[in-house]
């Protein structure tokens, strides 16, 4: 397990060496295979989980069966913390888009590690506070904002988690289908594909399976705004 990657998480933010450690030694290790389901929006629950390889997704689907994508999380990201403050249902579902290592730690854990330790507590708020805003960016741009700048803001959060830097651009494999970038941006994937092709035909960025390639970060930021 690469601790290293887990220290990045907010829980591990401010803890020393030797404290880090022993709350490492207090979480279970934890594989998914991809397209496995760690728990359905509804399920109880009272486990935080940290990726340490892989990506997840986490989504909800609407009572007529749409679906939409809430956020993809990689190495040193966290979730699953809401049930260990709220005992009420999941908020969201949980799925496996790669091969994933993952660490978590129980209510119970969580709750001895706060005693004591502010500085646990801070990472945690930290993290619902990123959360909080994140819902607030994505709500405004629903609102204000139209596909092809959605699209293009999508684009560029991906690639300052998981893009790498290339003599030919950023290469970004966010690994997901067209229809679960569409659910991630709240548009139709024949409105996100439209978008993307335009995108591509003015050199800004090439497309690839389950990748893209982006060629001019600067003008995707302009259209993004």
């Amino acid at each position: 397990m690469n601790n290293d990657v887990l220290l990045q998480a907010p829980l591990f933010g401010g803890l020393d060496e030797e404290a880090a450690s022993a709350l490492r030694a207090s979480m279970a290790e934890g594989r998914l295979a991809r397209g496995d389901v760690l728990f359905r929006e509804g399920d109880a629950g009272d486990r935080l989980y940290v990726v340490t390889d892989g990506k997840v997704k986490l989504g909800r689907t609407s009572s007529d069966g749409r679906e939409n994508l809430l956020a993809i999380l990689g190495p040193g990201q966290m979730f699953g913390e809401l049930s260990l403050f709220d005992p009420g249902p999941r908020s969201a579902t949980v799925t496996a888009v790669t091969d994933v290592k993952m660490m978590s730690l129980s209510h119970d854990e969580l709750v001895r590690w706060l005693t004591g330790r502010p500085q646990v507590a801070r990472g945690l708020l930290s993290q619902l506070a990123a959360r909080l805003r994140r819902t607030n960016e994505v709500v405004a741009d629903l609102v204000f904002s139209d596909v092809p700048g959605r699209v293009a803001k999508a684009l560029l959060d991906l690639s300052a988690r998981f893009g790498r830097t290339a003599d030919d651009g950023v290469h970004v494999h966010h690994d997901l289908t067209q229809e679960e970038l569409a659910q991630l941006v709240g548009a139709s994937r024949e409105t996100v594909n439209k978008a993307l092709a335009d995108f591509a035909q003015r050199g800004w960025l090439r497309l690839e399976p389950r990748s893209v390639v982006l060629l001019d970060v600067e003008r995707l930021q302009r259209r993004a705004r």
